[in-house]
């Protein structure tokens, strides 16, 4: 047990922090909902009953994906796009998909390397864009959950307007929806820009993130 914790002790604490931040949105998100409603003139909701609400579902769903569009865009892009002196880059110069010898497939494969590495045909394909597929897959996934659960909660609010509901097209192209959307686009891209930036300059040492400290500021694809 203690060197599974060891061995995934990475992957542990983000889910560990993942689980802790949802729990904690859950209330601090009924609060303001409860907040809200009395403000209105509403009844209160407990916790549990928000959570399976649409305003819970929403909120959660929007954030979800706009953090793997990051991941997608990061992972797509990286492989064309280079910066000098980032970590987070290839060398300029070796952009693109890289030879199989780079990469190790085919007859280039080593024998810890996985058999759809060294197979041919649509098996391979698959797996040689199996990452950026399952992130492509989560964030249009998560993206229609944020576009169900919005109408949901948006129709709610309007009801108590006494105004008509949209459809879901509708809803698609409010500017509700879009702004819930780009709002979160615009900070994810900020993030990943920040850190591609300041990764050339700026150190932290043991990171994987980082150059090594006495790494030069142009040197690229270096990691600590």
């Amino acid at each position: 047990m203690t060197r599974f914790i060891r061995d995934n002790a990475l992957a542990l604490f983000f889910l560990l922090a993942f689980l802790a931040s949802l729990v904690g949105q859950a209330f601090a998100g009924a609060a303001d909902y409860n907040q809200r409603q009395i403000t209105g003139g509403g009844e209160p909701i407990s916790p549990a009953a928000y959570v399976t609400s649409s305003e819970y579902a929403v909120d959660v769903a929007e954030n979800w994906q706009s953090e793997y569009l990051q991941f997608l865009a990061f992972i797509l892009v990286t492989v064309w796009l280079v910066q000098r002196g980032s970590p987070e880059s290839k060398p300029p110069g070796q952009e693109g998909r890289e030879s199989d010898r780079e990469q190790g497939v085919g007859r280039y494969a080593d024998e810890g390397s996985s058999r759809f590495a060294r197979s041919r045909g649509l098996a391979h394909v698959l797996y040689a864009n199996s990452l950026g597929i399952a992130m492509g897959l989560i964030f249009v996934l998560s993206w229609l959950g944020q576009s169900v659960a919005g109408l949901a909660a948006f129709n709610g609010e309007r009801l108590s307007r006494l105004s008509d509901p949209l459809d879901w097209g509708a809803y698609m192209l409010s500017p509700e929806f879009w702004n819930r959307t780009l709002q979160n686009w615009q900070s994810e891209m900020l993030a990943v820009a920040s850190m591609v930036a300041l990764s050339i300059y700026l150190r932290q040492r043991g990171s994987p993130e980082s150059k090594p400290v006495g790494a030069a500021h142009g040197a690229t694809g270096v990691e600590g």
